[in-house]
């Protein structure tokens, strides 16, 4: 991947696509609100915009193809009817009936900063909702390493009926049931650390939607829509229907820890 520098970035914006020349202006403009928020460096906060940027930038005119499939195939997962799927013969009444899908290590880098580089140096593509989330200053890395056990489930295992059902009463009935919603790491780091990731798989990860500058809702989705593995972000909004065949990933709760069952 070839260098790229602010200056031309931002005079050649135009003649790139309208969602290239929209990341550099949330990306600059994120970066100010990290800025304010958190305090920090103009000159690392630059570095963090440009790297930002250049993830869709410059690697453009190798990728637009494949980028463009990448949309087409998430597209056509997230809009197409979910046809009507029968009830699983056994539901799932709590998350320690599930055993662990996978382990994967969160706190492993300092800060964002080289999060993303990690990410770049892996060819992880990061979608144009995703990167606004990640840019939040409600984002962050964990200060310590940890190992997190990770849980799978769909809507339909914890006994949905229909094609779709609302995001928040997803993630209140699963959480009556024991499982935990992923601190936000967890979706940029399991894309890294998972890289066998079958094709047209789409994992979505149960966390607490982040709010973009355009104050969008977020969650965050780890996907292989065929054309290389990538990070997306899909509504996040309480009442966004999701269908009951999606899978979420949620985090195992530690040993003895009190279940919200019972509680309305």
């Amino acid at each position: 991947m070839g260098k790229c520098h602010g200056a031309i970035v931002l005079r050649q914006a135009d003649a790139f696509p309208s969602f290239v020349a929209g990341s550099v202006r949330w990306a600059v403009i994120a970066c100010r609100e990290r800025r304010k928020c958190m305090g920090g460096s103009q000159a690392r906060l630059v570095r963090l915009a440009l790297l930002l940027c250049a993830m869709f930038i410059c690697g453009y005119a190798n990728d637009a193809e494949a980028q463009s499939t990448a949309r087409d195939v998430l597209r056509q997962e997230l809009t197409s009817p979910a046809p009507t799927v029968p009830m699983p013969k056994t539901l799932v009444t709590s998350a320690s009936e599930i055993a662990e899908w996978k382990k994967i290590t969160i706190g492993a880098f300092k800060d964002l900063f080289a999060l993303l580089n990690a990410m770049n140096a892996m060819s992880c593509r990061i979608g144009d909702s995703a990167a606004a989330a990640l840019a939040r200053p409600t984002f962050a890395v964990a200060a310590t390493k940890t190992t997190v056990s990770l849980l799978t489930v769909t809507a339909a295992d914890l006994g949905f009926q229909g094609e779709t059902a609302p995001l928040r009463q997803i993630y209140r009935v699963a959480q009556r049931m024991g499982f935990v919603l992923a601190p936000a790491e967890v979706a940029p780091q399991l894309r890294l650390q998972y890289q066998d990731q079958p094709v047209g798989e789409f994992l979505i990860i149960a966390m607490e939607p982040i709010r973009t500058w355009a104050g969008e809702a977020v969650v965050l989705t780890v996907a292989n829509g065929g054309a290389g593995l990538i990070l997306i972000g899909q509504n996040g909004d309480n009442e966004a229907d999701i269908p009951v065949t999606s899978r979420f990933v949620f985090v195992r709760s530690p040993p003895g820890a009190p279940t919200l069952a019972g509680k309305n």
